[in-house]
């Protein structure tokens, strides 16, 4: 018996021990050679790299009740979605975009909701504004669900505006974009034609099946796996629908990882869209794949800074620090709510 450890910490919302079977097809799309492909580089013609995330946050759960009794669920909210902005050749500075928090107060029932304006006692400290979004349904998580909604919506229009055209030609040797978009997660559904790469940090489905997967322990720092393609929602043979919008993905190793890890540790999966009912695969997506496992090494962080090395890459982690402080302290956020609440309802109290 071996054992390995999984790398991410233990207070992290999933590990990466486990990975479902994906229940749809999956296509062989560059070759039909399953071996590893080494990266090529990242051309001069890839001026800027902008890495995208987004993170919510709950600041207060609320129960409503109006002149007729009837109890609802709300939530006092915020997100933040911003972008760093950088070079892939390092003849600039890395600089943050559109970091700033948008609070957010969700309800449902039939209520007719004002923004929430909070202000408080000391002007230096700003005034929090809660724009009101309705939500369906009466579940306690609504608002969360809501604001998680939110968040990924700006995230993937943060990602559309920032990204350059993507040409689907099979051959054209101007595709490769200027500006290419790291999107952390999935891409999303309707992003098609836009230079966006979702990558994936953590592993839960396996789109390779036993016959393929042994190929990711095999992979070396910057290699990466042929290009396949599968259908997103695909649930195989026997159920209707027949998915949702198609994907092309592939694997890149970003650092061998040290002997008592998991195998898989250190492994990245990325996404692209694919255009509908074609067989090949466009220029744009295939250099992009070509480029990747030179850019993400770059990009990857180390262990003694980040846990969840080397997949929270550089940028992605300092980002999340900006989007931290933006949202401001949740200590004194629940505080200033506590008091618009008294003020409101009841006996004020200080802020």
């Amino acid at each position: 018996m071996r054992i390995r450890l999984d790398p991410w910490p233990v207070d992290t919302f999933d590990g990466q021990l486990t990975l479902q079977p994906f229940a749809g097809l999956v296509y062989s799309a560059e070759t039909e050679r399953w071996v590893a492909l080494p990266t090529r580089g990242i051309p001069e013609r890839v001026r800027r790299i902008l890495v995208v995330d987004g993170k919510p946050r709950m600041e207060a759960r609320l129960l409503l009740d109006d002149e007729a009794g009837t109890l609802s669920v709300a939530g006092f909210g915020a997100y933040v979605v911003g972008a760093v902005d950088l070079c892939p050749h390092g003849s600039r500075r890395a600089e943050l975009q559109g970091v700033r928090a948008r609070r957010v107060l969700a309800y449902s029932g039939d209520h007719r909701l004002e923004p929430a304006r909070l202000s408080p006692r000391n002007p230096h400290s700003g005034r929090l504004e809660y724009q009101p979004h309705p939500f369906s349904g009466a579940q306690v998580e609504g608002a969360r669900a809501k604001v998680q909604r939110l968040m990924l919506d700006d995230e993937q229009a943060l990602s559309a505006d920032l990204a350059s055209p993507l040409p689907l030609d099979e051959t054209d040797p101007d595709a490769l974009p200027e500006t290419l978009v790291l999107q952390d997660g999935p891409v999303r559904v309707g992003e098609a034609g836009r230079a966006v790469v979702g990558y994936v940090k953590t592993l839960h489905t396996d789109y390779l099946g036993a016959d393929r997967i042994g190929l990711l322990s095999e992979l070396k720092p910057g290699e990466r796996t042929p290009i396949l393609r599968f259908t997103v929602g695909d649930r195989g043979e026997g159920h209707a629908g027949g998915g949702r919008e198609q994907r092309f993905t592939w694997y890149v190793r970003l650092c061998d990882p040290p002997f008592y890890q998991h195998p898989l540790a250190g492994v990245m999966r990325l996404e692209m869209h694919a255009p509908e009912d074609v067989d090949f695969v466009p220029r744009g997506v295939q250099d992009i794949a070509d480029l990747s496992g030179a850019l993400l090494c770059r990009l990857a962080s180390k262990a003694h800074k980040d846990p969840r090395a080397p997949q929270n890459l550089i940028p992605t982690a300092a980002l999340e620090q900006a989007m931290t402080r933006a949202m401001g302290s949740s200590e004194l956020v629940t505080r200033r709510i506590r008091a618009h609440l008294a003020g409101q309802y009841g006996t004020a109290v200080v802020a």
